[in-house]
This record gives structure tokens, C-alpha cells and sequence, in this order.
């Protein structure tokens, strides 16, 4: 690492001001910044000097996406062998999911990073490190068989209306994640929602079998409740029932990186105890989502309806939104009693798009969503009741 050091001292000069490379500054200092921590420190304006800077914090969220990640990859082999009848074994199971899941990884972080760094080098601004975690987060939330043009276009589409057009990182309204796959949703539903969508089906640079077994169904879990006209018992791509541990550990079909709810655990964990993420966001998610469905286990007849709490949780993007989403810094409230009320209201939200319209039985995305629009609206009606609340107590 000292030779790199040396190395990018030495031409450094090259792209500073005056140098013959001084347009590129932009993005050899996004390189540099990554590579190596900035030795760059604020001189006024600041009150707290600290070794916490953005590109530790999205490093963190980052780390506590990577078994989320690798899970989905193994998945994503189990789920297409399980639908052919085949079992290869741990390795190869493994190595068609990587191989599956690799290309939507790669074209997600090419089209986002390479807009930004465009964006900078136009404006003249340092390169941010916000797209790391977005660069992630898109391809845990979408089918694996979604086409990768979709994928660098839905990309596109989140990076330049839902952050640059707002200011960049740290301005944005919405989640840039959840815009893209808002987008994908809207322009190319059956891409999203269709049967198979869920179960890539088709072989993985030569590795797999495109044969699919007739008894294939693909419907993930919560669509199999949302069609429903009766009670139902979920069950995996071969009909075979499912309980609640099997939602657990996460060997369903679903999105590539939502289904395992034992990987999101460990994610929470690290986010909490290092405390990127706010836990009063993360449990109000989960409070306002169980006591909806306690309100409508009480008075629905509905198979939807009539799902338990720990199902409803156990159940489509419900956790992975909770404890990656909802508790985003930017787009999420920062006063904390706008924490809570922004989790309970996304928790019940959720839950209500899901029981009450069987035609999108998923929910949290839209939920997210909307409630992004009103976090700074909370947040102004938080402080303001405060400053009432203390010119009252001063006058007294």
C-alpha cells in the first residue's frame, strides 16, 4: 500500500490545477478518497471533529450488505436447480447463482458510479461516495432474471432524477435504490411481477439448464397469498408447503437479496451497533407493521388479511425495507420523534397496499416511497410543536 501511496503522489500534480490532466481532478480524487483516507480536514464552519465520514459509513452498510449478497447468489443456484429437478451440490449450486448475480452487480455500479463521476467532472465537485450503497442495494431488490439493459436503464433513471438533480448525495428526497426499482415496476411490470421472474431459468455462461420442470410455478410467497381467493398454504417453485423457518433462513423465491431473513439480522446488528442505522426508525417499521396486522386479523376474512404478524414480517422485502431502507439517513427524518412516526407510518402503510390490493401484494417499496415525500414535512412539524412547547415554558 505504500508503493500505491507513493505512486499517486507522484502524479498527483497531473491533475491538479495547472496540471495537463487538471480536467480529470474530479476522478482521480474519487479514486484517491477510496483507495486511502483523505488527510483533508475542515478548517471552520464545523463543531465536532470526528473520525466518522461518509465513505466509512457507506463502507459499513456496504460490509452489512454482503451476506444479504452472498446468500442471494446461493439462492438464486438453489432456486433454479430446485425448479429442474437437479442437485449439483453446495459448489456448483453456488457458482450458477455468482455467475447470475455478477453481471447486475457489475452493470449497477458501472452506469451509476460512471454518471456521477460524469456529473462531478462537469460541475468541477468531488466525487461522493453515495452510490456504493445504491450500487448495492439495486440488485438485492430485483428479480435475478431481470435483462441487464433494464437494469442500466432503471440505474440511469434513479441517478440523474432521484440525486443529481436534487444537489447530489445528500439531497435527495427519495431512496435512489427504490426509484429504480419504482421504475422497473411501473415501465416493465412483467418483468417484476410475472410467475417466473423470480427463478432465473435459463443456464449461466454454460453453467445450468434452461429446462424447466412442468410443475414449476415461481409465484413467490406473497404472490401466492395476494392470488388467492381462499386460504393458502405457500409453498416452494415444486408445490412443496413452507413454514415459517423456511422464510427464515430464506430458501424461497424472491428478489435476490430480501428473502433470507436471518442475513438482514446480521446486517442489523452491525448497523445498529455501530449506529449507522437509527433504532428507533427500525422498530417503529416493525411496530406500526405488526399492529396493522393485528387490526386486520381482527375484522378481515380475506387469505391476505388473515396472515399472522410474524408471516407478514417473514414476507417479501417487509425486513430487508425496515432495516435498509426506511432507515436511510438522507431521506428519512432527523429529529427523533420524526423517526418514529416515520417508521409506524411506513409499517402500516406497507401492510395496508399489501392486504387491500391483490394486485401488488408486495408493498414496503411504495410505502418508502411515499413516506420519504413527508419526512422533511415531519421533521417541521416536530420542531415546531418543540419551539411552542418552550415559548410556552418561558412564559410560564
Amino acid at each position: 500500500m505504500r508503493f500505491l501511496r507513493n505512486y499517486l503522489d507522484k502524479i498527483k500534480p497531473n491533475f491538479e490545477e495547472g496540471g495537463k490532466l487538471q480536467a480529470f481532478q474530479s476522478v482521480f480524487e474519487g479514486f484517491e478518497s477510496f483507495l486511502f483516507v483523505p488527510n483533508k480536514t475542515s478548517e471552520s464552519g464545523v463543531h465536532i471533529h470526528a473520525a466518522i465520514d461518509s465513505k466509512w459509513t457507506m463502507s459499513i452498510v456496504v460490509i452489512a450488505l454482503i451476506p444479504c449478497l452472498l446468500f442471494g447468489m446461493f439462492n438464486t443456484g438453489y432456486q433454479h436447480y430446485l425448479s429442474i429437478g437437479e442437485n449439483p451440490g453446495i459448489g456448483a449450486t453456488f457458482l450458477y447463482g455468482f455467475l447470475s448475480v455478477l453481471p447486475i452487480v457489475i452493470v449497477s455500479y458501472a452506469v451509476g458510479l460512471g454518471i456521477e463521476f460524469t456529473v462531478a467532472q462537469w460541475k468541477g465537485h468531488e466525487i461522493q461516495e453515495g452510490f456504493l450503497v445504491s450500487g448495492m442495494l439495486i440488485p438485492l431488490i430485483v428479480p435475478v432474471d431481470t435483462p441487464l439493459w433494464m437494469i442500466a436503464l432503471a440505474t440511469a433513471f434513479a441517478v440523474v432524477f432521484a440525486k443529481e438533480v436534487f444537489g447530489g448525495t445528500g439531497y435527495n428526497i427519495w431512496n435512489v435504490a427504490l426509484i429504480a426499482r419504482a421504475f422497473l415496476f411501473f415501465a416493465y411490470p412483467s418483468k417484476m411481477s410475472g410467475e417466473q421472474v423470480f427463478v432465473r431459468t435459463g443456464s449461466a455462461f454454460g453453467i445450468g439448464n434452461g429446462e424447466i420442470a412442468d410443475a414449476f410455478s415461481g409465484a413467490t410467497p406473497l404472490g401466492q397469498i395476494g392470488s388467492a381467493s381462499t386460504s393458502v398454504q405457500i409453498t416452494d417453485t415444486l408445490g412443496n408447503p413452507l413454514n415459517n423457518w423456511d422464510l427464515f433462513w430464506g430458501l424461497i423465491p424472491g428478489s435476490i437479496g430480501e428473502t433470507s431473513k436471518f442475513c438482514i439480522l446480521i446486517g442489523a446488528i452491525l448497523l445498529l451497533a455501530t449506529g449507522i442505522a437509527n433504532w428507533r426508525t427500525m422498530f417503529s417499521v416493525f411496530a406500526g407493521g405488526i399492529l396493522t396486522v393485528l387490526f386486520f386479523n381482527a375484522i378481515g376474512s380475506t387469505p391476505a388479511m388473515q396472515v399472522n404478524p410474524l408471516e407478514q414480517i417473514l414476507l417479501g422485502g417487509f425486513t430487508f425495507g425496515a432495516v435498509f431502507m426506511a432507515t436511510d439517513p438522507v431521506t428519512s427524518p432527523r429529529t427523533q420523534t420524526g423517526k418514529y412516526i416515520f417508521g409506524l407510518a411506513v409499517g402500516m402503510f406497507a401492510i395496508m397496499i399489501r392486504v387491500l390490493n391483490p394486485g401488488y401484494p408486495e408493498g414496503m417499496m411504495l410505502a418508502i416511497l411515499f413516506m420519504n415525500s413527508f419526512a422533511p414535512l415531519i421533521d417541521h412539524y416536530v420542531v415546531e410543536a418543540n419551539i411552542r412547547k418552550r415559548m410556552k415554558r418561558v412564559k410560564k
